[in-house]
């Protein structure tokens, strides 16, 4: 029997974050395909995280927590998972313990099951410490990372050192290696496996890449070689391109190799057909096969990132400067201490890469995030900072407010936004702004009309369930009763 293949499905979350900004999915668009997305049997889907809800609020007026609900009720056989990266909830200023929890507990009560732990250092005593949060709060399934970049400081022996140290983690149920930058090459995944799968010992090594320069189709089949046994992939219009290989085609892969998998590719079919319609109906790119461009390990910058770069430079039509900006994406990374590119921090450089760009004066104007990184409220640089740079930061104004800058805290939320709004709603009054909050209610409360049905509508029950039939030859009479109807099927 062939070693069989488990896969995550990221469309949904990472997927949607790298090809449409985050922005492209409504939960209208995502329920419409979730019952056919169930039938695919898949291991899990890396479904959300706190960016994600935010969005959901901010540009789509939707309930965050609706979503998880709706879509975990609908896919019963499949964990829904979020992601989480540091002591952060929705907000960038850092959360009190006790913000963390809540936040935790409310997912899993909406129904997320899954958790996928990563840290912007790699932090081994921060990335258990969130674990342990996690399977505290309920989280059935924990899944701690090691974010993969390239360094002077970011070497294969600093990867090893890290996995050794995570593996007596007693919360981690898998291990998995998250290479948003799309950066692994098959002779790196070849020499990192070996120290992951020791640390992992029974548990299952995931791994995580993007189609970025190309390489992820590749890298996959050495993961597999290596020893690793779980992929993540995306489907239809929202694969390749800067996300994740396209899973009809890596299934295929994984079967030519002389692996197994449990996927259902006719279901998966239908799922990509849907993603890819919506594509067409909002006007929105479909990831295409990329090229290998040696230049981007200079900057580095994961997928996401690219395609918010190129439309925050956009808005600010300013779009010729997109090369220059990942030209100082370099230059302030390396400035910075060489942190890994990765959520929060990507943000931060990007964000001053076109500050820099555009003012044609560097450093000249600087985010209160990018202070606060100079101030180590993001944990400790992995190299030293420019001192030049760090003395012109943290000279500044608004450094003397920023370093008293308390964390998140639940303390006087309830007297500040009232006690009778659920925890939920007290969530995302407490990290988000009123008004983006407000409008999300009164959407949700109908007094801004009915929400948006779908781009495009999930295929019809009758069609479905007609498909199903066929599929199941043993079936020779079906009969359905709703109400006073009834209504009888028999095979010819």
């Amino acid at each position: 029997m062939s070693t069989r293949i488990e896969f995550v499905d990221t469309t949904m979350r990472d997927g949607n974050q790298c090809m449409w900004s985050a922005t492209g999915l409504t939960t209208p668009d995502v329920l419409a395909i979730a019952p056919t997305l169930n039938r695919v049997a898949y291991h899990a889907l890396d479904f959300t995280s706190s960016t994600h809800m935010a969005v959901s609020v901010r540009f789509h007026r939707e309930d965050p927590w609706e979503r998880i609900r709706l879509v975990s009720a609908a896919m019963p056989d499949t964990p829904l998972g979020i992601i989480t990266t540091g002591m952060r909830f929705i907000s960038w200023v850092p959360a009190e313990e006790e913000v963390m929890r809540l936040s935790f507990a409310l997912v899993v009560r909406n129904g997320i099951r899954r958790f996928q732990i990563a840290d912007p250092s790699n932090d081994p005593a921060r990335i258990k410490r969130l674990a342990a949060m996690a399977r505290a709060e309920g989280a059935e399934e924990v899944v701690v990372g090691l974010t993969y970049s390239i360094s002077e400081v970011h070497t294969h022996q600093y990867y090893a050192d890290r996995a050794t140290a995570l593996a007596d983690c007693a919360d981690m149920d898998r291990l998995y290696l998250k290479d948003p930058g799309g950066l692994l090459t098959p002779d790196a995944v070849r020499e990192l496996a070996p120290a992951l799968l020791v640390a992992a010992g029974e548990r299952p090594v995931e791994l995580h890449s993007h189609c970025t320069i190309g390489l992820a189709p590749l890298v996959y089949m050495e993961g597999l070689r290596a020893g690793l046994r779980v992929l993540h992939t995306a489907s239809g219009a929202l694969a390749r391109g800067t996300s994740q290989p396209d899973v009809l085609n890596t299934a295929r892969n994984v079967e030519a190799s002389g692996y197994g998998h449990a996927l259902d590719l006719d279901q998966q079919a239908i799922v990509s057909a849907h993603f890819d319609e919506l594509a067409r109906a909002k006007g929105l790119p479909s990831g295409a096969a990329q090229e290998f461009d040696a230049a981007y390990y200079r900057h580095q910058l994961p997928g996401g990132m690219v395609t918010t770069t190129r439309r925050m430079l956009e808005e600010l039509r300013r779009p010729e400067l997109f090369e220059a900006v990942l030209e100082e994406v370099t230059q302030v990374r390396a400035e910075m201490g060489y942190p890994i590119i990765v959520t929060p921090v990507s943000q931060f450089i990007a964000s001053q890469a076109a500050r820099n760009v555009i003012d044609g004066e560097r450093w000249h104007n600087v985010s209160d995030e990018t202070v606060r990184y100079f101030l180590g409220h993001y944990g400790a640089a992995p190299a030293p900072v420019d001192p030049e740079i760090a003395d012109r930061v943290l000279s500044r104004p608004q450094v003397r407010g920023l370093a008293d800058l308390k964390p998140l805290s639940l303390d006087g939320a309830r007297e500040r936004f009232g006690a009778r709004i659920s925890e939920e709603e007290l969530l995302l009054r407490l990290t988000m702004p009123a008004e983006q909050v407000d409008a999300m209610v009164a959407a949700r409360d109908g007094a801004a009309g009915p929400p948006l049905p779908a781009a495009r509508p999930g295929r019809s029950p009758v069609v479905s369930l007609l498909q199903e039939l066929e599929r199941r030859p043993s079936l020779t009479r079906v009969a359905i009763a709703a109400g006073g109807d009834r209504v009888v099927w028999r095979r010819a």
